[in-house]
């Protein structure tokens, strides 16, 4: 059977969680999954205009980062999926700078990007770092996932959370494309929601400090924020279970958990749920919870 590879959020908004989660993941791996590990950690700080997607939040430094994830030879990933970029924002000292500092770590960096302009930027500029297709493209056709797939810029693709269950067209896919193509496992957004684009384009907007629509989410239930409980009932939810008895048998590797915005308790959740067995998750949380370092709320 494959090994699951997990993609986490909040690189530089959960660095603090992550420096009490990932000693305890190395240490005592009798508390984990053996069908598990952890590929990447993603994120942004709140100053980068290349960022999009979700509004990050700057929490340690970027040498810090790299130091903990080549201690446990995690890849880094910048998110930098901001969407309205134009070629003036391409100079943007700070966002090369990072991009510098990233081509050079090790294990290998990766950029998560949406705009084709940035693409075609760090491929050209940058081209140790590896590039992710993110899922804020939004595009909702097979076709169009299976055309990004063979795009050889890209290492990985995030498809849209609404081709998750499209079982019979992700089978027809070739192990190359498989391994490839990471799923956003916990979407809690509405599966009919037509305003995603919008949605993105809105972050995009303030991150670069343009005028223009206020985006309001009119979807149910959109006004109370993100529940893990409502996600796990979303017709796009990948569970444990499925992880291991479809998409893994089927040749599919690597899986996505959202959650930039959510807060560290949350993201808590998430790494109990999908990397800790259940006997001992009560374990898992006394360790985080009783590290007078973390804010979880």
């Amino acid at each position: 059977m494959k090994t699951a590879v997990f993609h986490l959020p909040g690189l530089f908004e959960y660095y603090d969680l992550y420096r009490v989660f990932l000693p305890l993941f190395h240490d005592h791996r009798e508390y984990f999954h053996d069908w598990c590990r952890i590929g990447s950690i993603y994120g942004a700080p709140a100053a980068c205009i290349w960022g999009g997607g979700r509004t990050g939040a700057e929490t340690c430094n970027p040498e810090e980062v790299l130091q903990l994830t080549g201690r446990y030879c995690i890849s880094a990933c910048l998110t930098f999926s901001n969407s309205l970029l134009t070629p003036e924002h391409l100079k943007d000292p700070l966002c090369n700078d990072l991009c510098c500092l990233f081509s050079s770590a090790c294990p290998g960096s990766g950029v998560i990007v949406s705009s084709d302009l940035l693409t075609e930027y760090l491929h050209r500029s940058y081209p140790s770092l590896y590039l992710v297709s993110s899922t804020t493209k939004v595009l909702t056709q097979f076709s169009q996932f299976k055309e990004e797939l063979n795009l050889p810029a890209f290492s990985f693709v995030v498809p849209d959370f609404r081709l998750n269950k499209d079982i019979a067209d992700l089978q027809t896919l070739t192990q190359i494309q498989k391994d490839k193509t990471a799923f956003l496992v916990n979407e809690c957004c509405d599966i009919h929601c037509r305003q995603r684009r919008e949605c993105y384009e809105a972050v995009s907007r303030d991150v670069l400090g343009i005028d223009g629509p206020v985006h309001v989410c009119h979807a149910p239930h959109g006004a109370e924020g993100y529940r893990f409980s409502r996600a796990m009932h979303n017709p796009s939810f990948i569970s444990v279970d499925d992880i291991l008895n479809v998409y893994l048998p089927l040749g599919f590797s690597h899986f996505k958990i959202e959650g930039r915005s959510l807060g560290s308790a949350l993201i808590l959740e998430f790494l109990l749920y999908y990397l800790t067995r259940p006997e001992y998750q009560i374990n898992v949380r006394e360790e985080i919870y009783l590290s007078n370092t973390l804010d979880l709320f």
